[in-house]
């Protein structure tokens, strides 16, 4: 199993659309609905997951869970009973989110010192949506130490949850490099639950490490495949046993960037189209110098309409070469 992350601000339903197109993925859940003390408006989840309105699933058939985040129990049940009557394909619960005007509220990896709070929001959530619809988690290992991470883990499956993911890291560790792979091990082997192992993993290679170190075999990718967007289709067949774990060839990832854009320029707000261009060439660096080379061109365009130029140039150039498969 390969879960597409959520991240706010980063892999929106734009980029799930483009991933799953690409392939391998198997789940994504949505960036993070934030829950504060009241039923939040239809609207307010079909911006956030616009795949409710058709079938809770992207244009390539993937399922999308959406994800809740708050604090109060019977709120964030309230909302995930409206999710459910959406056509949600289930609820993702989140207690990870490290962000501080998120924690300062009592959310995301803030609950992670307050296990029965946590088992509270599970069992009203679960209570609150129909039996078929599952119910999961994501956490991190702990505040500032994974303390309390078995306590943690137990509550949400006592509770109710039917998959919990673990970030292999704490709130206090943040994004830094390692992820402790090893002390999800612990937690998987005391949950009856599916568990997933989420942090760190860019490539073939570090998913290999992360499933010998957690003993799960199911994963969850972020940052990882977006940098390396053919990574899902690439393990799929490192664990069939045929060749490959390489990124997409450049000319086979330039179709989707221009649809990237396009969808973007549709769907985003005009303040944020260049900068979410940008923000994937960057990290597409990682993998690919003809990103560095396109970061370089297009961090220099000021106007949409340029940007827009620029992308039809470059899909231009590698069809008139023949070069998308």
């Amino acid at each position: 199993m390969l879960l597409l992350a959520p991240m706010e601000g980063l892999l929106d339903c734009v980029l799930r659309d483009v991933l799953t197109r690409i392939g391998g993925v198997d789940r994504c859940v949505s960036e993070f609905i934030r829950v504060t003390g009241h039923l939040l408006p239809d609207r307010v989840f079909l911006r956030i997951v616009p795949e409710l309105a058709h079938g809770c699933r992207t244009a390539a058939g993937v399922p999308v869970r959406p994800q809740l985040l708050g604090s109060d129990a019977a709120c964030m049940a309230d909302n995930a009973a409206r999710l459910a009557a959406l056509g949600a394909e289930g609820v993702d619960l989140n207690f990870g989110c490290p962000a501080k005007v998120v924690n300062r509220h009592g959310g995301g990896a803030a609950l992670l010192r307050e296990p029965e709070t946590m088992a509270a929001i599970v069992a009203a959530v679960r209570r609150a949506v129909p039996a078929r619809l599952p119910v999961s988690a994501k956490m991190r290992l702990g505040w500032d130490d994974a303390v309390l991470a078995l306590d943690c883990a137990l509550a949400v499956q006592e509770a109710g949850a039917d998959e919990l993911v673990v970030h292999a890291r704490t709130k206090a560790d943040g994004y830094r490099p390692p992820a402790y792979w090893e002390q999800v091990a612990p937690l998987r082997e005391r949950l009856a639950i599916a568990v997933v192992a989420n942090g760190e993993v860019w490539n073939v290679q570090d998913a290999q490490r992360c499933r010998a170190a957690s003993g799960c075999a199911a994963l969850m990718l972020g940052r990882g495949i977006v940098a390396h967007p053919g990574l899902a289709l690439a393990l799929r067949a490192h664990d069939a046993g045929l060749p490959g774990g390489e990124p997409l060839p450049w000319e086979r990832l330039v179709p989707h960037l221009q649809h990237f854009w396009e969808q973007v320029c549709v769907q985003l707000e005009p303040g944020q189209h260049a900068g979410r261009l940008k923000q994937w060439l960057n990290l597409l660096r990682r993998h690919y110098p003809q990103a560095q080379q396109a970061f370089d061109t297009v961090r220099l365009l000021t106007r949409q309409q340029d940007v827009s130029d620029w992308v039809r140039r470059t899909a231009g150039d590698v069809s008139e070469l023949g070069l998308v498969a």
